[in-house]
């Protein structure tokens, strides 16, 4: 790859760091937290963005980060006060900035019409028009490493010289700081001259790319005060050691001569005889007593920086194949441990303990590993408050979003296929569940509606949820639409949780006329299947009047599960251990017939559906007699608690996942696969599709739990 060109991807993706960060910072302010850190963080994040694109030509992105930076500037001087109206103006900016950089990263910069914002931002800078040379100079084309700044013309009757010692950590590179961009930031105070100190490099074969060696000694003249030099260092100085230090100047000297003799030696910066005049220069500045202090002082900072987590980028690739390996590793074990129970050994033996600490450290090795794919669902929530605005300013409805457990943690192969389902539910949300504002203050409601959006860990999965305080799904209108389409009988009598589901069949919309956002059947379905292919499973809670709640349920990886070993016939399973909650052997006097299709099991003065496995998937020599086998009680997500008839339970273990969906089709029932220590090849069974296949073969609902004092 073109260096030039991987530059530029690691510029995109800190980018997309400070993107996110700016958009909190924004959040923040939006709900009145308007701290000097927060509206600082944000101003550190434009700025950053507008100097890294800079460096690499984008115009239109550097132009609109420049007034955007401006009016932050101003909030943060306390010039402008971040009143409502601002801070709105500054999300649709924050938003703005989004897409150059997206346009940046994409090639294409020609789409993006940001004119009305700038406009707005202006006037709250108190500027009119064109910005005038500052942002011109932001756009200009300039060559790497070359320090030949300032006009001759330009110097100052009688100017000041600072000698600057310019030392940058490597912490400064890793924060996409670019030294250049500082030094022409000094170049616009006045005639600078510039050396490269090589003196720290080392010979080639023992560089640290990742280390900082150059230094830089900086000559400024000029009629400049020392709070502007320090200001363009502001966003450097934790990250560096600074010296800035004011040369005496030779007063008598200068009236007997017609042109100052400093002044005739800036034409010749290029060439290498002032260079060791330079060099000798610092040091002879640093006699004054207070200089040792003040170097001690700034160099100070980046040691505390030095005790935060250090990071790397991994291209994603390799995350994946030691995942893999993690992943055989496991089945290895696995067959190493079977082998060991056939050749006679004990568990107590050499041989015994040796493996069972082998399994202990391949556990913890297979969490580190996938502890490094997981990360926080943040990345994905934080493109809804955007999502909610657009929404919100299309419909016309006021709508506030509340999002909760943004640090919950997931693999990234869940994170980066969920964030289409969850636009296309908040999309809905605003649009079909929540009333218009007339419509909620008829009601007795706040004018506002309310979404929020939010994850946990449950039971050894991650549960997403996004409700809203609205109206509730219409049934009475979902049943008619669906009578309409043909997707139900009109002799069918359905429960509320089946009339709810109907919206996820294809096709389906109760929308009355086709816009931009919903209207043409297309959305719910694919959502559905988004989440099943996933391994997951979406539950709907609705209640008229007071809203609706989309529950998602999902694996917190796509790679290994715990999970119990069953026998059936002459076939075995794996149930994930985490809907597991008990397991029993009951007799033939704890089983109820209910009806001509359904069994119940009493669990201590509770009734919960039975349902065989082996007679569910037509399992030859299966258990089919009752009060035989074993009874695994089963928790869900979607269909509560019942319990799934086993011949045997052969032990719990780890299993490596295979999917079915990449490698052959979806089967109803049927999670995923895996192989087992013998070699044979194990069914992963989905508990809430074995529920959903048992539902559709008796052709009613599943009865729910029953006190078995009242059945």
């Amino acid at each position: 790859m073109d260096p030039m060109e991987s530059i530029k991807q690691t510029y995109f993706q800190e980018c997309d760091e400070l993107l996110v960060a700016m958009e909190e910072g924004l959040i923040a302010m939006e709900s009145g937290e308007a701290d000097d850190e927060i509206i600082n963080a944000v101003f550190r994040a434009v700025h950053s963005i507008k100097g890294g694109g800079g460096a690499f030509g984008f115009e239109n992105l550097v132009a609109f980060a420049h007034i955007f930076e401006t009016v932050l500037d101003l909030i943060r001087s306390g010039q402008l006060a971040p009143e409502p109206d601002v801070v709105k103006c500054l999300l649709r900016a924050g938003d703005l900035i989004s897409d150059h950089v997206g346009a940046a990263r994409s090639g294409d910069t020609s789409g993006i019409d940001d004119g009305d914002v700038k406009e707005e931002l202006r006037g709250f800078a108190g500027e009119s028009g064109d910005e005038g040379g500052e942002e011109d100079f932001e756009g200009l084309d300039f060559a790497p490493m070359q320090f030949a700044f300032g006009e001759e013309e330009a110097a100052p009757k009688l100017p000041s010289v600072w000698h600057i010692r310019f030392v940058p950590h490597a912490s400064l590179y890793a924060k996409a700081n670019e030294p250049y961009l500082i030094l022409r930031e000094l170049a616009c105070l006045g005639d600078i001259s510039v050396e490269a100190d090589l003196s720290r490099l080392p010979a080639l074969c023992s560089l640290d790319a990742e280390e900082a060696y150059i230094a830089w000694n900086i000559e400024l003249r000029g009629e400049v005060e020392r709070p502007a030099i320090e200001e363009a260092f502001e966003f450097a100085a934790e990250d560096c050691d600074l010296t800035i230090e004011q040369a005496e100047q030779d007063l008598p000297d200068l009236p007997g001569l017609p042109d100052p003799p400093g002044l005739p030696d800036l034409p010749e910066l290029g060439q290498p005889e002032p260079l060791p005049d330079l060099q000798a220069e610092p040091v002879k500045a640093e006699a004054p007593a207070d200089a040792p202090v003040e170097t001690r002082k700034e160099a100070a900072a980046p040691a505390v920086k030095e005790a935060a987590p250090q990071t790397i980028r991994v291209d994603l690739d390799k995350v994946d194949r030691l995942v893999n390996l993690a992943g055989e590793l496991v089945i290895t074990q696995a067959m190493l441990a079977q082998s060991v129970q056939d050749a006679g050994f004990g568990a107590t033996s050499r041989l015994g303990n040796g493996l069972l600490e082998f399994e202990h450290l391949l556990r913890e090795l297979q969490e580190s590993v996938m502890a490094i794919r997981t990360q926080p669902v943040k990345s994905v929530f934080q493109r809804m408050p955007r999502l909610v605005r657009e929404l919100a300013a299309q419909t016309g409805k006021q709508v506030r979003l509340l999002v909760e457990g943004e640090t919950t943690e997931v693999d990234k192969t869940v994170i980066d296929r969920i964030g289409e389902p969850l636009t296309h539910m908040i999309r809905n949300a605003i649009d079909h569940g929540l009333e218009s504002t007339e419509d909620r203050i008829a009601n007795g409601k706040p004018a506002e509606g309310t979404v929020k959006l939010s994850a946990e860990h449950r039971g050894g999965r991650i549960v997403i949820e996004i409700a809203d305080d609205g109206a509730g799904i219409n049934r009475a209108r979902v049943r008619e639409k669906a009578l309409e389409k043909g997707l139900i009988s009109p002799t069918a009598t359905l429960a509320d949780e089946e009339i709810d589901n109907l919206i996820f069949m294809p096709g389906f919309s109760t929308a009355s006329t086709v816009s931009n956002i919903s209207g043409r059947g297309v959305g719910m379905d694919v959502v559905r299947r988004s989440i099943v292919e996933l391994g997951g499973r979406i539950v709907i809670v609705s209640t008229p009047g007071k809203g609706s709640r989309f529950v998602l349920t999902l694996p917190l990886t796509l790679a290994v599960l715990e999970g119990m070993v069953v026998a059936v016939g002459d076939q075995t399973y794996v149930l994930p251990l985490s809907n597991v909650v008990e397991s029993m052997k009951p007799s033939a006097s704890e089983i109820e017939a209910y009806g001509r299709e359904w069994e119940l099991l009493n669990v201590r003065n509770t009734y919960v559906p039975l349902i065989s496995i082996g007679k569910l998937l037509g399992v030859e020599g299966a258990t089919k007699g009752v009060g035989q086998g074993v009874a695994v009680l089963i928790e869900s997500e979607g269909t509560g608690r019942f319990a799934l008839l086993v011949d045997a339970i052969l032990g719990q273990r780890q299993v490596v996942i295979k999917s079915f969906e990449n490698n052959y089709r979806h089967i109803e029932g049927i999670a995923a696969a895996t192989i087992l220590g013998d070699g044979r090849v194990a069914l992963i069974l989905d508990v809430d599709g074995l529920a959903g296949l048992c539902r559709d073969r008796s052709g009613g609902a599943m009865p729910a739990e029953l006190q078995a004092t009242g059945s």
